[in-house]
C-alpha cells in the first residue's frame, strides 16, 4: 500500500493539469479577450478564423478549447494539431480534405492550430485556400508565439487576439492560491521567487510550484526551501551584493557574485533578483504609500532589510545604480562570462560611489 505522501505526490504530477481553466470565468488576466469572446457567443456572430497570440504558458489553447466548447462543440468535433510536428503541405491537406465533411454532433467542427507558425511556405499556401472559403460548419483558431513569422496573408484572413504575459504580482497570487487549494501555504518570499521562476507563464509556474510542493515535508513552504529544490539563488547572496553597493564595498558585492557563479547559479535570475530588490529600495524611499505592498511582498526579513537600506542617507542607491543593473542584465545573455556584466555594474557603480563620497 502507498504511503499518504506517496499518495500525495502522484495529487502533484497532474497540477497543470488539474487547475486548467476549464469556462471563461476560469481564464485569469486575459479580460480583454474573455469579454469580446463571450459578447460574440451571445450574439451568435462566430467568425470562421481566429488567431490567439502571445507567449508561452499565457492560456492560449485553453482559451481555444473553451470558446469550442462555449459554441457547442463535441470531443468528436474538436481536433488540435500541432503545427511544429505536423507542419507540411500533406498535413494540412489532411486537414482541409476533413473540413469538407460535415460534423459528427456539433454544430461547427473546430480546428485548433497550435504553434501555426511552423507551417511551411507550401502549407500556409494550401490554409490560406480553406480560409479564404471555409465551409459554414468549420472554425479554425490559430495559436501562435511567433505572429511576426506568420503570412500577412494569414493574419488578415483572422481575428486577431493578443494574449497578455502575466505580470508577477498576478502569478504570485495565482501561486498562492493553487497552494492553498493543495493544503500548502506558501511564505509571501517564497510564493515571489516561485512568480518570478514563472518567468511570465501560467504553465512554467505551475511545473515550479509542483516540484516545490511535491518536494515539501511540511505543508508550509519557506523561501529556503524554494530555493534549494529549484536553485535559485540564496536571497543571502543577493543581499550581500546589496549590502557591498550599499557600504561602497567592491569586495563583498564581488565576492557574493563569485559565490554565486561558483554555486553554478542562474545569472539572469540571479541579476533580476538584484533588480527587484534595488527598486524596492528606491520605492521605499521615493514612494512611502506603497511601503505596505512591498512589505506584502516579500518576507519579514527581507522588508527589514531592505527598509534600512532606504532609509539610510549616506546610501547611494538611486535611479542611475538600477539603470546600470538594467544594462547589465539585459547583457548577460551576450557575455561569454555571464557574471561579468554585473561585475562591470558593481564596480561602475561602487566607484562612483566613492569618487562622490
Amino acid at each position: 500500500m502507498p504511503s499518504k505522501k506517496e499518495t500525495e505526490h502522484k495529487e502533484f504530477t497532474a497540477l497543470y493539469r488539474k487547475y486548467r481553466p476549464h469556462t471563461f470565468k476560469d481564464v485569469i488576466g486575459q479580460d480583454h479577450i474573455v469579454s469580446v469572446l463571450e459578447g460574440a457567443i451571445k450574439l451568435g456572430n462566430i467568425s470562421h478564423s481566429y488567431l490567439f497570440a502571445g507567449s508561452r504558458g499565457t492560456g492560449k489553447t485553453s482559451v481555444a478549447r473553451i470558446f469550442a466548447r462555449a459554441i457547442g462543440t463535441s470531443e468528436k468535433d474538436m481536433y488540435e494539431i500541432d503545427a511544429a510536428s505536423n507542419r507540411g503541405i500533406d498535413d494540412i491537406r489532411e486537414v482541409r480534405d476533413g473540413v469538407s465533411t460535415l460534423p459528427f454532433d456539433s454544430k461547427y467542427k473546430v480546428y485548433i492550430i497550435d504553434e501555426v507558425h511552423m507551417l511551411t511556405k507550401e502549407a500556409f499556401n494550401a490554409l490560406l485556400k480553406t480560409l479564404e472559403e471555409p465551409p459554414s460548419h468549420a472554425v479554425f483558431i490559430l495559436a501562435t508565439t511567433e505572429m511576426e513569422k506568420l503570412p500577412e496573408t494569414i493574419i488578415s484572413r483572422c481575428q486577431v487576439f493578443h494574449f497578455k504575459k502575466p505580470n508577477q504580482a498576478i502569478l504570485k497570487s495565482f501561486a498562492l492560491n493553487i497552494a492553498k487549494k493543495e493544503g500548502f501555504t506558501l511564505d509571501p518570499s517564497a510564493g515571489e521567487l516561485v512568480a518570478m521562476l514563472g518567468d511570465g507563464s501560467y504553465r512554467d509556474t505551475h511545473g515550479i510550484l509542483q516540484k516545490v510542493l511535491s518536494s515539501s515535508e511540511d505543508n508550509k513552504v519557506s523561501l529556503e526551501e524554494v530555493e534549494t529544490v529549484t536553485g535559485a539563488p540564496k536571497k543571502t547572496l543577493v543581499h550581500e551584493v546589496i549590502s557591498g553597493i550599499a557600504q561602497k564595498d567592491n569586495s563583498k558585492a564581488l565576492e557574493a557574485l563569485r559565490k554565486a557563479s561558483e554555486g553554478n547559479i542562474d545569472m539572469k535570475l540571479f541579476g533580476k533578483l538584484i533588480l527587484q530588490n534595488l527598486r524596492f529600495v528606491l520605492l521605499l524611499r521615493y514612494a512611502p504609500t506603497m511601503e505596505k505592498s512591498i512589505e506584502n511582498e516579500v518576507s519579514e526579513d527581507d522588508f527589514t532589510f531592505l527598509k534600512a537600506i532606504a532609509m539610510d542617507k549616506e546610501v547611494k542607491i538611486n535611479s542611475e545604480t538600477l539603470l546600470e543593473f538594467l544594462n547589465a542584465y539585459d547583457l548577460i545573455s551576450f557575455s561569454a562570462v555571464p557574471e561579468l556584466p554585473l561585475e562591470l555594474a558593481i564596480i561602475k557603480i561602487v566607484g562612483q560611489n566613492n569618487l562622490t563620497a
